[in-house]
């Protein structure tokens, strides 16, 4: 009967391995197969682990070296051509962990992980579908307004006396409006986007279900490949910053609802059009640290200028309290202790992320930025101290 796999031969040959066996021809392989048949044994089937190399011969020394270039320069490549992959792969990962205090408390609730998974991703559905359903045709209707009044926008592009006008005069608004739907080219590359888009957010939920559901074997996973000795003090301080992750997003998100709802009501009293699209854009754009709100304030504040000057000079003040509001007393409230970062250290960490990743990087910056300064305060200042 054939050995298996895993079960040399009695003569340290496998039976499913280069046979026809001959020891005159492989000559000192045949001795080596001798003693390899010596120290299999049946809890070792195949052999115990050999002494380290000599990392001090030059050769290692030079092989590393040269080995370690290609390998970085290689790695450098693979990252340049999977950029936008990687992206997605990073930004499901971070919602896993922003989703893993929810699935957390549900499990020491008693409830298998599997179905607080389920819960979970249940409850999000049905209230992104729920909102959709409700806020769906209000879009439609404003933007349908929105796309009627377009001609009387342009027209008062064109009349130097509107602001409109001189706004555009000085910005070339309407060149730029014109030249990036004129064509069918652009209308294609529209449509190339949005496809683009809605297939990158269905890959997105699709990653972010199974990080969900496979987080416990990931973490052990990442653990396995610290050495034993630090293990312990790596997985303090790695659940440390997963829990600063998952609060920052759960609480980010909680703020971000309040703005958007507290700018639609604001909207819906001064009568404001297009309320409900810009109390949408308000709520997303505030999920971006310190830019988002500052944008979504301006954008609010000029469509408020359609209707008055006093409404105009209202909303300003209106966002100018929120924003207060929202830094001294809906932040430290909501995401309390999650993440302890300088305001000039927020403020660069958004516009590091957001030059080198765009908008992913904008949305991710505060949370690598806390777990950056909480590797530095528990590693490496200890070890500055004391060299």
């Amino acid at each position: 009967m054939p050995a298996s796999s895993s079960d040399p031969a009695a003569d340290g040959h496998h039976h499913l391995a280069g046979q026809p066996h001959d020891d005159e021809s492989e000559g000192p392989v045949a001795q080596a197969e001798a003693e390899a048949a010596q120290i299999s044994e049946s809890d070792q089937p195949l052999g115990t682990i050999g002494e380290r190399f000599d990392r001090r011969s030059p050769f290692l020394i030079g092989m590393a070296a040269a080995g370690g270039v290609a390998v970085t320069y290689g790695l450098v490549l693979v990252v340049v051509g999977l950029r936008e992959v990687l992206i997605l792969i990073g930004l499901a990962l971070f919602i896993a962990i922003g989703l893993e205090p929810l699935v957390s408390w549900l499990v020491d609730r008693r409830l298998p992980r599997w179905l607080a998974v389920t819960a979970v991703f249940v409850a999000a559905v049905g209230a992104i579908g729920g909102f959709l359903t409700a806020a769906i045709p209000v879009v439609v209707a404003q933007a349908t307004q929105l796309v009627a009044k377009v001609p009387d926008y342009l027209r008062q592009a064109q009349d130097h006396n509107s602001w409109l006008g001189q706004l555009n005069e000085r910005l070339h608004l309407q060149q730029a409006i014109e030249n990036s739907l004129s064509g069918g080219a652009g209308l294609l590359n529209a449509g190339v986007a949005v496809f683009g888009a809605l297939t990158n957010l269905g890959i997105l939920v699709v990653l972010t279900v199974y990080f969900v559901a496979d987080l416990p074997r990931i973490r052990v996973a990442l653990y396995r490949l610290v050495p034993n000795s630090r293990r312990p003090r790596a997985i303090l301080i790695g659940d440390e910053i997963c829990a600063k992750v998952g609060g920052y997003v759960l609480g980010n998100l909680v703020i971000s609802v309040i703005a958007g709802v507290l700018t639609l009501v604001w909207l819906l009293i001064f009568d404001v059009p297009y309320a409900v699209l810009l109390a949408i854009g308000v709520a997303v754009l505030d999920l971006i640290p310190v830019v988002g709100s500052v944008i979504g304030g301006a954008v609010v504040s000029l469509v408020a200028l359609t209707v008055s000057l006093p409404a105009f000079l209202a909303t300003i003040g209106f966002v100018l309290a929120y924003r207060f509001a929202e830094d001294y007393l809906l932040v430290p409230r909501i995401i309390g202790s999650a993440v302890k970062v300088p305001a000039l250290v927020t403020v660069v960490a958004v516009l590091l992320g957001g030059a080198l990743l765009g908008v992913v990087g904008a949305l991710i910056a505060i949370p690598v930025a806390a777990a950056a300064l909480l590797l530095a305060d528990e590693v490496l200042y200890p070890r500055l101290d004391r060299a």
